[in-house]
């Protein structure tokens, strides 16, 4: 049911598919999940009434679409780790050589190259950190919780004080990223590559156009599920 009290996030959560509609109207729908609608189309000047149109044509039209709503915490941090956070790791790899290429071959006619290698490169390496910040520390104990209440145990205490602790890290590293890929997208127009493209060139834009994508539901099903669920689930032990 479409309401003004759900924040973009609750949408994108119930129905993926809703992330169109954001997307369109270059609306985060992931690091800043929390606004509602109206928020959000107040600072992009775009009619509220147009955006809860769209978004009830696709919650009406059918799908087979993974439900990560309903999936159980461990399972769901086992999805972002050995999807999500593979993702990041492979096309890391993949992506700095390119770019790196990409600045010496085309640097001269295209500076912006050198600003979006150095963003990316900054990506990868705080995402690695913080990666493993969450399989870590973050993941275990989220999979502890769901042992504990699906057995009846007592939860013990963690280092960190409380599960919103890390969460709230989490969420500023999130928030980081966001801004990141934002900026490499202002510098890639959108990746839309120049006429003089190679093909690597061309390669590589979409890859960053692909990763950010990626980072964009790795994000959401932390940030709109995974992460509210976990806070939710301490407070009732």
């Amino acid at each position: 049911m479409l309401t003004q009290e759900k924040t973009i996030g609750d949408f994108v959560a119930e129905n993926f598919r809703t992330a169109e509609v954001f997307k369109k109207y270059n609306i985060d729908f992931c690091c800043k999940g929390g606004r509602t609608v109206e928020e959000a189309c107040d600072s992009k000047k775009v009619s509220p009434q147009q955006i809860y149109q769209e978004l009830e044509e696709i919650v009406n039209r059918k799908s087979e679409d993974i439900d990560f709503n309903s999936w159980p915490l461990d399972l769901l941090a086992d999805y972002v780790e050995k999807t999500h956070h593979r993702y990041v790791e492979e096309k890391s790899a993949m992506l700095i050589p390119y770019l790196n290429k990409l600045c010496k071959v085309h640097g001269e006619r295209h500076p912006e190259l050198f600003e979006i290698n150095e963003l990316f490169i900054g990506s990868a390496q705080d995402l690695a950190a913080h990666m493993k910040k969450e399989e870590l520390i973050l993941f275990p104990f989220i999979k502890q919780m769901v042992e504990a209440k699906k057995n009846g145990d007592a939860l013990p205490a963690p280092r960190f004080g409380t599960v919103e602790n890390p969460v709230a890290m989490m969420k500023h590293e999130h928030e980081a990223e966001g801004e990141r890929f934002v900026k490499i997208a202002e510098l890639t127009n959108n990746y839309e590559f120049p006429d003089d493209a190679c093909g690597t060139y061309q390669v590589t834009y979409r890859m960053l156009e692909d990763f950010q994508n990626d980072l964009h539901k790795h994000i959401h099903l932390e940030n709109n599920i995974l992460f509210p669920k976990a806070i939710a689930m301490e407070k009732t032990f």
